[in-house]
């Protein structure tokens, strides 16, 4: 026998959450389908375990800059408790309470389409017209000869563990090996970051990948670029991955951050007319998939950020309610939450060329240009740049490598998404001393230009 509802959330991480919190705020009647936790990867393998572990070794490294303030000591198993806190004990039978209290049917289990508005989640029939798929993203491990025989960590492993080991290697120079790679070290781990490309971060600008490899050799990381890994194996303890170039490089854990990958396999989404390409699953501006069929978060390639699946989640949620609603992309931030940071919005300079843009390009060192730094750190660190649309005269990208990046990025998001004409963004005054007071330095200099 069936179970009818007016919508089905198929899959709770940040995305599902956000768009089975507005369905029933909207009254309606609805099932939220999760195979393991309520929460997702973000909350319990990801997001929060990772920058709750990061903070700890951070704050100790600023101290060493910090003038007149002495190092402080690091107590791992506090930090293993206060984690474990963070990420509910890896229970989420609150949040499983917490829904059921608001009316939603809690389903746990694998779900699949057995056609339009149907589902079979957790041995139950669902029906619904509306069903939104939320199922993420899961690690994409390459396929190099020995590496299940050697065994390795995922995110997973890294953010849970409770015995620090004493080597790492980490495959892979994105924001997931980076944070890795700089907590790992600062824990006292011999690390060696190998990365296929020829800098980290390829995704961001040049001049971001160079900075932060400097960052982290100086963390005392051995960085390998345009590393290609042939094969891997378990030997003495150790995991011993050979590279292309005939060295090898090992150590006690073997941590992959190489991607990640959609969770379409085996939904059934042929049978509701969703189309699934490699990237994800093909949605339109609302976040539709097929008729009756919404795709928000990770399983939709467009952006792999919660900030993004849970932007996705309301869309959905906005256009099941009828609401006029359209996705916009162009201004979403980047973060990574290594030391300094990285943090980046709208265009690059190679992405703007590719679609003929016409832009103007500055870039400022922010010890030279404004006082914060000074004020923040002993040899201060930071950079940042800014992209201008030579034709409509506003911001189309900018980035930033410095502490506390991720929180002042926004100004420039803000500029984006609104379309602030540069002279209005040099007009604006910054509190003083800050390090948004950069955004104008990096415009006067495009002025002068």
């Amino acid at each position: 026998m069936s179970e009818r509802f007016d919508a089905v959330v198929l899959g709770m991480g940040p995305a599902g959450e956000a768009a089975a919190s507005r369905l029933l705020g909207q009254g309606l009647k609805v099932a939220v389908v999760e195979r393991e936790l309520i929460g997702g990867e973000c909350a319990y393998w990801a997001c929060i375990p990772s920058k709750t572990l990061l903070r700890a070794p951070e704050v100790r490294a600023e101290a060493r800059r910090v003038a007149g303030v002495s190092e402080p000591e690091q107590r791992w198993r506090e930090l293993v408790d206060y984690r474990d806190y963070m990420i509910r004990h890896l229970d989420d039978s609150a949040q499983v309470s917490g829904y059921e209290k608001r009316g939603a049917t809690v389903v746990k289990g694998e779900a699949r389409f057995q056609g339009p508005g149907r589902l079979e989640a957790g041995g139950r029939v669902l029906e619904a017209d509306r069903i939104i798929v939320a199922t993420g993203s899961e690690p994409r491990i390459p396929p190099i000869d020995g590496l299940e025989q050697a065994g390795y960590w995922t995110n997973r492993q890294a953010t849970t563990v409770t015995e620090l080991p004493e080597s790492v290697v980490v495959l892979g120079g994105g924001p997931v090996g980076l944070e890795l790679g700089q907590f790992f070290r600062r824990m006292g781990a011999a690390v060696t970051l190998v990365e296929t490309a020829e800098r980290l971060i390829p995704r961001e600008e040049p001049a971001i990948s160079e900075r932060i490899h400097k960052a982290l050799q100086e963390d005392g990381i051995d960085v390998r670029l345009g590393a290609v890994v042939e094969r891997a194996q378990l030997r003495g303890g150790k995991r011993v991955l050979q590279l292309a170039d005939g060295s090898q490089v090992e150590g006690q854990e073997l941590i992959i951050a190489t991607g990640r990958s959609p969770r379409v396999d085996d939904l059934g989404l042929q049978s509701v007319g969703a189309k699934a390409r490699p990237e994800g699953i093909v949605i339109d501006e609302r976040c539709r998939a097929a008729d009756g069929v919404w795709a928000i978060g990770d399983v939709t390639g467009v952006m792999p950020f919660t900030h993004v699946g849970t932007y996705q989640g309301r869309i959905a949620a906005g256009d099941i309610a009828g609401r006029t609603v359209r996705a916009d992309y162009s201004a979403i931030p980047r973060v990574v939450f290594s030391d300094p940071e990285i943090a980046a919005v709208g265009l690059t300079s190679e992405q703007a060329r590719e679609r003929g843009i016409d832009v103007a390009a500055a870039h400022v060192a922010l010890a030279d240009a404004i006082a914060r730094p000074w004020t923040f750190e002993q040899d201060p660190r930071g950079d940042l740049g800014v992209l201008v649309d030579r034709k409509r005269d506003v911001l189309v990208g900018a980035w930033a490598l410095a502490p506390l990046a991720s929180e002042w990025i926004h100004y420039a998001a803000l500029a984006i998404k609104a379309q602030i004409p540069v002279e209005v963004l040099a007009d604006t005054v910054a509190q003083f001393p800050t390090y948004s007071e950069g955004y104008r330095m990096a415009i006067e200099r495009l002025e002068r230009d």
